[in-house]
């Protein structure tokens, strides 16, 4: 996408495990560009030691105090329900704009839209990378993507914030050391961000949702022979099982990765307000997935990707072991303990596919 910026970023009163996605995830996969966390309420400690990883970034007071520190980039990294900047945070992109840094946001409002911050941009030579502006041109969805050679893997979740995108990067890592060409299929602003392509399907018109996601998939396929999709959202969740099917029918997958969340038990209840929808047994978001994808093209869970990190580590082995004897399925949480069981999955998948036809699910 661009060099290589190092980023101040912002999460103030949201940085933490929940809380601050796309911080969570540029700490973890890209620390060596992250030079300080700006959050007042977090000031003084590291990101160690308010997310579990992430070494000695320092989390600052002001944003003076990250400046400081000779970031070369601000990104927005947390996003507020709907996407929208605050009023507040206004005064500091100007200000990051003012001292030549570049912005990357993941929002829904567009800063390179904003009349006064791109006219400062312009003015100090600076750079606005809007992560989720969406390109043009995309098409409605044909079903292209299940003709690909390459096994097409999504990720889908029995809820939004399960751990979607950090399983396929878990196992983008894993299937590369195995020699597998692999490419991942960014579907979301964090993704772009840590992969340097994709489109935030989120911000597409909805008709176009599964074009968007069918064009990324034939395009990766090109050079690889596993393409790992990044789910979005729930087919469950009330507010985003929209985004959800658009995905699951464009990019057409042979197979899916079911994400949970153990700890959490209604939809949505990380966020603010009244959570009503209770999750499922893992067994019925099988089947729910199952015959949803189905409807368009044939596809297979083969796996489960836990989210345990409020875990101890007995309850975790303990919640592992329960979803692969409920399931019938390989589980782990591939932060935790590693991606190997999700990756015999996929590589089994990949073998049947080629004795089968391209066009047989997993």
């Amino acid at each position: 996408m661009t060099d290589q910026p190092r980023f101040l970023i912002i999460a103030d009163g949201a940085f933490g495990p929940e809380t601050s996605k796309t911080a969570d995830c540029a700490i973890r996969y890209i620390p060596e560009r992250v030079a300080a966390v700006l959050d007042g309420s977090a000031a003084g400690r590291t990101a160690q030691d308010v997310l579990g990883f992430g070494g000695s970034i320092p989390v600052v007071a002001t944003l003076e105090a990250g400046l400081n520190l000779g970031p070369t980039a601000l990104l927005i990294g947390i996003a507020p329900r709907g996407g929208r900047l605050p009023d507040e945070w206004r005064g500091w992109i100007a200000t990051a704009i003012d001292r030549g840094l570049d912005i990357w946001s993941g929002l829904h409002t567009l800063i390179g839209d904003d009349a006064e911050l791109a006219a400062l941009a312009i003015a100090k030579g600076v750079r606005i990378f809007d992560l989720r502006k969406a390109p043009d041109g995309i098409p409605v969805s044909n079903g292209r993507a299940r003709l690909v050679d390459a096994l097409v893997v999504l990720t889908v979740g029995t809820d939004c914030n399960t751990g979607k995108m950090t399983a396929q990067l878990e196992l983008l890592h894993a299937l590369e050391s195995r020699g597998i060409r692999t490419r991942f299929v960014p579907t979301g602003q964090t993704g772009i961000l840590i992969a340097g392509w994709g489109i935030a399907v989120d911000a597409v018109v909805a008709d176009f949702v599964g074009g968007a996601a069918e064009q990324m998939v034939v395009e990766a396929a090109k050079d690889a022979e596993v393409v790992l999709v990044e789910g979005q959202g729930s087919l469950i969740h009330p507010g985003y099982s929209g985004v959800t099917l658009g995905l699951l029918h464009g990019s057409c997958p042979a197979a899916m990765i079911l994400c949970h969340k153990v700890s959490r038990r209604l939809i949505g209840e990380y966020h603010k307000g009244t959570a009503w929808i209770g999750i499922p047994p893992l067994a019925d978001m099988v089947r729910v997935y199952e015959e949803a994808a189905g409807w368009v093209h044939p596809s297979r869970v083969i796996g489960v990707a836990l989210n345990t990190c409020d875990l101890s580590e007995h309850d975790a082995a303990t919640a592992i072991e329960r979803a692969a004897r409920e399931t019938g399925l390989p589980a782990t949480d591939p932060v935790r303990f590693g991606a190997d069981p999700l990756v015999e999955a996929i590589a089994q998948a990949a073998a049947r596919r080629r004795a089968a036809g391209s066009a047989t699910p997993a």
